[in-house]
């Protein structure tokens, strides 16, 4: 199979996969008989060939999307335009926390919020597949640790925690950890994966300067 069969059967896999696209999902394609360095520069070929155009093919923490640009969302939203609830400042303000000081007890989201943590809040994060409980710390009560998960950045169009808008400030309050997911609020309220051009909001704000970098867990990669 020559290079430009092999990208339209590429191309072809992204528009009807319902979910990001892992490298390893891609090799299966070929059953193996093409490389991840030849699968990479492929991917790069279709993003060029995308661009200018309504949708743009993205690397996500789970794999590749192909999916419409910010910019689509007006007219995207005229075929849906049910809103769905929006999340309270209580859940966002939970997210952001777990999001940025990961992995946390609720009893560390609790001294930042200054109030306790509701056990439906938590829940409701878990259930929506933002949020789980990665290990447990070693202390009294050995509470879970919570982190973010693949599905919370692939709802965000991230890739990896690294792309999360940086803090201005060291110590942070939970206002402004909040404030910094305000930009992609709507995006996880109206999460939907079901299409593979699911709409994206506006890019995240740029980095503040002089600001923090956030100290975020390595992530896998696309493999």
């Amino acid at each position: 199979m020559n290079s430009q069969d092999a990208k339209r059967v590429l191309e072809t896999a992204l528009i009807c996969a319902s979910q990001p696209l892992p490298l390893r999902d891609m090799r299966v394609l070929f059953a193996d008989a093409v490389g991840a360095d030849t699968l990479r520069s492929l991917l790069d070929e279709l993003t060029r060939e995308w661009e200018g155009r309504g949708v743009e093919l993205v690397a996500l923490a789970t794999g590749w999307r192909l999916q419409s640009r910010p910019e689509m969302r007006e007219y995207l939203d005229r075929l849906n335009p049910e809103k769905p609830p929006k999340y309270s400042r209580a859940v966002m303000e939970t997210l952001a926390i777990i999001a940025y000081r990961q992995p946390v007890t609720r009893g560390d989201i609790e001294d930042v919020r200054g109030v306790a943590v509701a056990s439906q809040i938590v829940k409701q994060l878990e259930d929506r597949g933002w949020v789980e409980a990665i290990g447990y710390r070693e202390s009294p009560g050995r509470p879970a640790l919570l982190a973010t998960t693949k599905q919370f950045l692939d709802d965000l169009g991230l890739a990896s925690l690294e792309q999360l808008p940086l803090l201005a400030g060291p110590t942070p309050n939970a206002d402004a950890l909040a404030d910094a997911l305000d930009e992609q609020a709507s995006l996880l309220e109206s999460a939907d994966l079901s299409s593979p051009f699911a709409p994206l909001p506006a890019p995240l704000p740029a980095p503040l300067p002089d600001s923090p970098a956030v100290q975020a867990a390595p992530m896998e990669s696309h493999e």
